[in-house]
């Protein structure tokens, strides 16, 4: 795959990227559902075979178990070692109740644990995971990763789910070398502010959910929506409850159409969709097995024509 720079940093990074979310696997606020580690394990690997040459997990997926898994996926592997993206901001308490600190010593304990789960003595982008439930900390917690810079624990630092306003707060402070938003054909509120102050700014963007989590695969069916496990997230998501998933599933039927002529899955359409936006330099892209990254991760390569985006956006 062709690499593009992500911001002011020195990581040129594969237009899509492996996300490892969904491998966390169950028993958290969270979770996707019941994983199989050899499963994941496979995903991985076969992304890295693919080309992809980084990783986006995060210290909540799985309370610590992705990036566990994570480090477990690149033992004793052969050639040259991905990029590991992780973040920090989301903390768990002993019975697994999510909170968002950004005080500077969790930060920093945050910051040592991941290390130790991810076996890596520094980390390639750290990012905060969500703004901070007290507004006062941001700046507090920016600073600190800040300094886990200068001290080399972390090599680049970015944000996730950042407004524009609260980015400035954070360039006020120290640069900010990466945002990681929502973005798919279901979620475009970042088109509006978001994506165009990155580009300004030289900010690079990493989006998250680019099949809107699955919805757009293709392997979506209101039947299987139905039938999702209890302790999977997707089940209280609008967009896969009605009103919104008779419209999300012809979505899925226009992406499915163009796909088709270029003998690709809709979920790849999807993701090359996201991809054609000139602020976004990545995409993260989950798969829980070998086959599902072998239909995913090669979604670089699809170039979409004018006429194909207005049919996938069902504009008449």
């Amino acid at each position: 795959m062709q690499t593009r720079m992500l911001g002011g940093s020195d990581l040129a990074i594969t237009p899509v990227g492996y996300g490892a979310w969904a491998i966390g696997g169950t028993g958290w606020e969270y979770a996707w559902g019941p994983q199989r580690d050899d499963d994941s394990i496979a995903a991985i690997r076969r992304s890295l075979e693919l080309g992809v040459n980084w990783i986006d997990t995060a210290a909540v997926y799985g309370l610590g178990h992705s990036e566990e898994v994570v480090a477990r996926a690149l033992d004793d592997r052969p050639g040259k070692r991905p990029f590991v993206f992780t973040k920090c901001g989301l903390v768990w308490d002993r019975r697994g109740r999510l909170s968002r600190k950004l005080a500077a010593s969790s930060v920093r304990k945050e910051c040592e644990d991941s290390l130790r789960r991810l076996r890596v003595d520094v980390i390639d982008l750290y990012q905060v995971h969500w703004p901070p439930e007290n507004d006062a900390e941001l700046e507090e917690g920016w600073g600190e990763l800040a300094a886990l810079k200068r001290e080399g624990k972390v090599r680049w630092i970015g944000v996730s789910n950042f407004s524009v306003e609260q980015m400035r707060r954070a360039k006020a402070v120290a640069p900010v070398t990466a945002l990681q938003p929502p973005y798919s054909l279901v979620r475009r509120g970042a088109e509006e502010g978001i994506l165009p102050f990155c580009r300004k700014e030289g900010i690079g963007v990493i989006v998250y959910a680019p099949m809107a989590s699955g919805l757009l695969t293709g392997a979506m069916t209101r039947e299987r929506a139905a039938a999702l496990p209890e302790d999977d997230w997707r089940r209280r998501s609008p967009e896969f409850n009605e009103p919104n998933l008779t419209r999300n599933l012809a979505l899925v039927e226009r992406l499915r159409a163009v796909g088709s002529r270029h003998g690709r899955s809709a979920g790849e359409v999807a993701i090359a969709w996201t991809l054609r936006n000139p602020a976004v330099t990545g995409a993260i892209v989950g798969a829980r097995n070998a086959s599902q990254a072998d239909g995913a991760m090669r979604a670089a390569e699809l170039r979409l024509t004018d006429a194909e985006v207005v049919e996938i956006e069902g504009i008449r």
